[in-house]
């Protein structure tokens, strides 16, 4: 038990710069305090004791402002980060080296009792403040989850998926330094050039228009100097690439 809280306290320090020392980390996160309740309200719940164990996460949620359901499962070295108003359901499973900011809901969306209701965190993911994960689907190792995000299918291992439904920003393995920068510490899921797919798409879109435009024009001037005419649409506002560009950001 002891070992656990001692590697518990040392991620915490590694992942989180504010944290000075152990001393700090045991007596002043209640993410810490949440997630060592929460082992003694699992153990009561695997052996039968379903009310202890829900006595136990009921006192844990009144001291810390995390409700953790005992039967949810947890994996090492999880960081519940500032955590006031995170909600884990009954057959959540949560993977090691997860970090979860505060207000996350990993809940279900089903009222099958016994069914996998609540989601599934593999190794290392990150859920940003005001997160919700709705679904017994999977959210893969190393996986990002911006703030206020709303997931309600699986999000692909390494993939960071932002907005409301949410949509994965993007799927490619990135650099093992980076990787592992960011498993330390990406504050509240946020990761540098995540841009929405959508501006991405829209982007390329205007960045295509301009291009026609541009060859529509060296078109015209080629014909105008051979001396054939074209007949002259009305005057429209000017394309102006810089600006809808910027509209879209």
């Amino acid at each position: 038990m002891f070992s656990r809280l001692r590697e518990d306290i040392s991620s915490i320090i590694e992942r989180d710069p504010a944290a000075r020392n152990a001393w700090e980390v045991l007596t002043c996160y209640p993410g810490l305090h949440a997630v060592v309740l929460h082992r003694v309200a699992n153990k009561c719940w695997m052996i039968g004791l379903k009310w202890l164990g829900r006595f136990i996460s009921q006192l844990a949620r009144w001291f810390t402002g995390i409700e953790i359901h005992p039967g949810a499962t947890i994996g090492r070295r999880v960081f519940i980060d500032h955590g006031f108003g995170v909600v884990i359901g009954e057959t959540a499973e949560i993977g090691d080296d997860c970090t979860i900011y505060q207000g996350v809901t990993l809940g279900g969306t089903s009222l099958n009792k016994g069914a996998k209701r609540h989601p599934t965190l593999g190794r290392g993911v990150i859920i940003g403040a005001g997160a919700q994960v709705l679904g017994g689907f999977t959210v893969g190792d190393g996986a990002k989850v911006g703030s206020n995000a709303v997931v309600v299918k699986e999000v692909p291992p390494g993939a960071t998926a932002i907005g409301n439904p949410a949509r994965v920003v993007r799927k490619e393995v990135p650099d093992p330094r980076e990787h592992a920068a960011a498993r330390m510490f990406a504050a509240y899921g946020v990761t540098p050039n995540g841009d929405d797919p959508l501006s991405k798409a829209l982007h390329g879109l205007i960045d295509q228009a301009a291009a026609q435009e541009h060859q529509i024009e060296v078109m015209l001037a080629a014909l105008k100097s051979a001396g054939i005419g074209c007949e002259k649409l009305e005057e429209l506002e000017k394309f102006d690439p810089a600006r809808l560009n910027k509209l879209v950001e």
